[in-house]
């Protein structure tokens, strides 16, 4: 019988390589949290007590080999070229199939590695490997309405407004609202007018 080794995900875009996370980047993963703690707080649910252990990331790095496989999640890192340094990491999850043919993307960027374009590059190659790849037609993506950071990220990659979600998530501790945005493979939206 033969076995069929798991093809490993791979994305390519201009400065960066978009791969699964692995054992061995536990402690840049961790540093790199760590150091942008303050800049990363704001806009993600509260961390765990446990969030920056190697036990933590390990059960990260399980999940992500399980998710993949199965096809219900994409949870990728993402790695500078230049100097193989992890800038920060974006997911595919809740991947629909059927009707459907959707998923939610979610991501977040290093305070050091912030502003430069890396994340709208990273959100293009997402964009791009879920229509062709893996043949979805619906993205959506949530953000606080205040992250006018994220929105632009968002809206410069293709995505348009379609309202707000009450009481969407806990961030920071508090049940908080989310615009929501939407990319489609076939979008003859034009623009919204919202943002």
């Amino acid at each position: 019988m033969m076995l069929l080794r798991r093809r490993s995900v791979r994305i390519e875009t201009e400065r960066l390589t978009l791969r699964l996370p692995a054992h061995g980047d536990f402690r840049v993963w961790a540093e790199l949290r760590d150091e942008s703690r303050a800049f990363l707080e704001p806009w993600e649910p509260s961390w765990s007590t446990d969030h920056l252990t190697r036990k933590n990331f390990t059960n990260r790095v399980y999940w992500a080999q399980r998710a993949s496989s199965g096809g219900t999640a994409l949870p990728l890192v993402l790695i500078r070229r230049k100097d193989q340094a992890l800038v920060g990491a974006i997911t595919i999850d809740n991947i629909r199939r059927g009707p459907a043919q959707a998923a939610t993307v979610g991501y977040w960027i290093g305070a050091p590695y912030a502003r430069r374009g890396l994340m709208s590059e990273a959100l293009r190659g997402v964009i791009h490997h879920c229509f062709s790849t893996l043949d979805l037609s619906r993205l959506e993506s949530a953000c606080l309405p205040e992250n006018l950071a994220s929105r632009g990220v968002l809206e410069k990659c293709g995505y348009k407004y379609e309202g707000v979600a009450q009481s969407y998530l806990q961030i920071n501790g508090r049940w908080r609202n989310h615009v929501l945005y939407a990319n489609l493979r076939a979008d003859r939206r034009g623009r919204t007018g919202a943002g």
